[in-house]
Order: C-alpha cells, then sequence, then structure tokens
C-alpha cells in the first residue's frame, strides 16, 4: 500500500495542470505516520509521501540523460511523473524510484487519471490520506 498525503495530491496534480501540455517529473519524499496529525489510523512507522522538490524544467542533463541533479541523493522515496499525453502507467523514460507516482488527463485523482506503481511498473494500491505535519514543526530559520 502506498500513502500520500491529500495536500501533496492536490500539489502534484495542480503541478501537472499549470505544465501541462509538458511533463512533470519531481522527487517526492515520506514522513513517518507518526510524525503526522490526522495519520492516528496508521502504525508510528508506516511512510507517508508528503513532500516534494520543484521541478527544475530547464535542466538541459536532466532532459537529455535522465538525471535530476536538482535533488540531493538519497533524499526521496518516490517520484512523480506526469503524463499529459499517454496512459495511466509507467514508461521507459519514468525514473526507477521504488515508487512512481503517474497523474494523467484528465487531471484529478480517480483511478484512472492517478496512481502509484512500484519500479517494474506494477500498479499498486494507493491510499490518500487527510494528514498534515504539526503546526510549529518546520525549524526556524537561522540569520547568518
Amino acid at each position: 500500500m502506498v500513502y500520500i498525503t491529500r495536500a501533496l495530491v492536490d500539489v502534484l496534480v495542480d503541478l501537472a495542470r499549470e505544465a501541462d501540455p509538458d511533463p512533470v517529473s519531481t522527487g517526492i519524499s515520506t514522513t513517518p505516520a507518526g510524525n503526522l496529525e490526522g495519520a492516528e489510523e496508521l502504525s508510528a512507522e508506516t511512510a507517508v509521501f508528503t513532500d516534494f522538490y520543484l521541478p527544475d524544467p530547464g535542466n538541459p542533463v536532466n532532459a537529455v540523460f535522465g538525471v535530476d541533479l536538482t535533488t540531493p541523493a538519497g533524499q526521496t522515496q518516490g517520484q512523480f511523473v506526469s503524463h499529459p499525453v499517454g496512459e495511466l502507467e509507467v514508461t521507459k523514460r519514468d525514473d526507477l524510484a521504488p515508487v512512481i507516482v503517474v497523474a494523467t488527463l484528465p487531471w484529478g485523482t480517480g483511478e484512472d487519471s492517478f496512481g502509484a506503481f512500484n519500479r517494474l511498473g506494477e500498479r499498486q494500491p494507493l491510499s490518500i490520506v487527510d494528514a498534515r505535519a504539526p503546526d510549529g514543526s518546520l525549524p526556524e530559520e537561522s540569520s547568518v
């Protein structure tokens, strides 16, 4: 089972909609359910996708070689990709992360337009949870 917060789903679908007709690809990362408010029904260790890195559409290395140099290595447990023209499936051009979340037209959260897959391209059960990080959970910026 792949768990993802509703807020992250909304942001990812909006990114895909705004980029259309261009595809979007960005890393997504998890937070343990025990660190989230509203995820009490899950075990504390359950990984829930909560965050993403802003995509860098102007990165020529990524465009040519498929290597995303804007996301720190090892910082993401999954990849989000949009397929503005295509099927809801993993393609050979998609990053082979452990979990690939795919969105396609019509942009939304229905089973025909939003889904999760493993690196072999097999569809995985997906659960959208209404959870969020607790208020004040972000570290305060320090002045230099």
